[in-house]
């Protein structure tokens, strides 16, 4: 079990992770972006590093919204939204089967979930790349899509995460966790 800390150029996360293929992490970030929000999740994933579970909770002034976003066995995604208050912009929740494909989630903004489609494709330790579709949760609308992600091995703990037009080299330590995003986060405590 690791408590990791992230400063963001945006907010700050704190987790708590256990880091078997069975992962399991509790956290918590605040952001300011598009308005300042707290937001509280858990990620559960099975053995090979397979998304199960991402419950995701938010909340600022006047406003909540909850998720829980699952993938079955089958690989077959299903969420559950719950919505109160006024916030701009998406609804939380999406279209799930347009995710049938992915294998992992991604939540916005967030440094962890880089760390399962790393290990699970060794992409950390081993030259080579992987394309991917994730199960992207906007944050902090929470609403949920389709998103196609390349993670490209760049040398020892150093990865390449394209998507959209835009990439970012991505520093990991030993166990697969992001410890510099760069123009984003950086890992302060561990």
């Amino acid at each position: 079990m690791r408590g990791l800390v992230w400063l963001k150029d945006e907010g700050a996360e704190y987790a708590e992770v256990d880091l078997t293929e069975e992962m399991i992490a509790v956290g918590v970030a605040i952001g300011t972006d598009p308005v300042p929000y707290r937001l509280e999740y858990t990620v559960r994933v099975l053995p090979g590093y397979i998304t199960e579970l991402l419950t995701v909770r938010a909340h600022g002034a006047g406003w909540s919204r909850s998720l829980d976003l699952r993938r079955s066995v089958h690989g077959a995604w299903s969420c559950e939204t719950y919505e109160e208050g006024r916030l701009d912009g998406a609804l939380p929740g999406g279209d799930m089967n347009v995710l049938n494909d992915a294998l992992d989630c991604d939540l916005e903004l967030s440094p962890l979930t880089h760390t399962m489609p790393v290990l699970r494709h060794g992409l950390n330790r081993s030259k080579g790349h992987v394309d991917i579709v994730t199960a992207s949760v906007q944050v902090p609308h929470l609403h949920v899509s389709h998103h196609p992600q390349r993670y490209t091995h760049l040398g020892p703990n150093l990865v390449r995460c394209e998507s959209g037009g835009l990439h970012a080299d991505l520093v990991f330590d030993d166990d697969g966790i992001v410890v510099d995003y760069p123009g984003f986060a950086k890992l302060i405590g561990s």
